[in-house]
């Protein structure tokens, strides 16, 4: 489903419109009937601009990965829409047949999470980096090579590199190799799921200055998908909080870190560990994350929240706007 670009007025690069993943649970007797559904990813709706930075932060389970992959089609959504702003026109990416996203991987790519197992051991740098140039015919041989010692070198390699295998580097440098497969193609949209989870603290820093300085270069838009508040906050325009599949808060970086508005994003917030041995948190939370397979009724944060009200435990709250620019969740934001 493709729809030209209105040019009266700019658009976002992605814009997702009520975007769901559900995971279906059978029961184990042959018959195999659906016993539960698993809300993965539930109804979640942003925008995203040319040349931003979205952070998308929660706690393990929340669903931030499962929709990153959603979004680039890596799984089939269940139901909504990722309009996104391609070469060729505004597509849903969230309909479209798989014969027609190829062409769009070119423009769209991601850095994942585990930079020991998402590289092949069997195969040399030149071979991982220069695979998509070789998958959409568009390099080979010699010009191949060079593209991938190009591409090396901008994300703090050596061309001779390109001869080694992934087991011969460090964690920080098979990211590094990683970054480089997904740039290769000069993509526009780029999501980064937790790329610097895996990695030392210090070589976090040196990675996360690389993904700032190659958008500068390359004019890359990011989703930047991370559990660390602290991380997200030096690389990330905006800021989108998600609990149990939904995104409950969604405002500017400084913002949230200024005056968030959700009780959740207050106790995520309160968990970042500061440079003060005397320091103490001040907001705890209590009982277990939210079961995506057993949602409560109402407001799926309401059993841990320390500030609930009768309209909590009945109804879903939708996420709306309490001040320009900035979206929560929540019946008592700004109360």
């Amino acid at each position: 489903m493709i729809r030209e670009n209105d040019t009266t007025s700019p658009e976002p690069l992605l814009e997702v419109r009520g975007l769901c993943k559900f995971f279906p649970i059978f029961s184990k007797s042959i018959f195999r009937r659906r016993v539960a559904t698993v809300k993965a990813v539930n109804n979640v709706s942003f925008n995203l601009l040319p040349g931003e930075t979205l952070g998308l932060v929660g706690e393990s389970g929340c669903g931030k990965t499962t929709c990153a992959r959603t979004i680039l089609r890596a799984l089939d959504p269940t139901g909504g829409q990722a309009w996104f702003a391609s070469s060729r026109g505004r597509v849903d990416l969230a309909t479209l047949r798989p014969r027609n996203l190829k062409p769009l991987r070119t423009e769209m790519q991601m850095i994942f999470q585990d930079p020991f197992s998402s590289l092949n051991p069997r195969m040399s740098v030149e071979s991982i980096v220069g695979e998509p140039l070789v998958i959409h015919r568009i390099a080979r041989g010699s010009e191949l090579a060079e593209r991938v010692a190009q591409m090396l070198r901008m994300v703090g390699l050596k061309p001779e590199h390109m001869r080694r295998y992934p087991h011969e580097f460090s964690g920080g440098q098979r990211q590094r190799i990683g970054i480089a497969r997904a740039l290769i193609m000069r993509p526009s949209l780029v999501i980064a799921d937790e790329a610097v989870s895996a990695l030392d603290v210090s070589v976090q820093a040196q990675v996360i200055n690389l993904l700032a300085d190659l958008q500068d270069e390359l004019k890359l838009t990011y989703i930047f998908v991370a559990p660390d508040l602290s991380v997200v906050r030096h690389i990330s325009n905006r800021v989108a909080v998600m609990y149990a599949g939904r995104i409950v808060e969604l405002a500017p970086t400084e913002a949230i870190f200024d005056d968030p508005q959700h009780p959740y994003t207050r106790a995520l917030i309160s968990a970042v560990p500061l440079p003060d041995p005397d320091a103490k948190m001040d907001f705890r939370l209590a009982g277990e994350v939210a079961d995506p397979a057993n949602l409560p009724q109402g407001c799926s944060f309401h059993p841990r929240c320390p500030a609930t009200c009768d309209k909590c435990s009945a109804e879903m709250p939708e996420l709306t706007e309490t001040c320009p620019g900035r979206r929560t969740a929540c019946h008592l934001a700004g109360k």
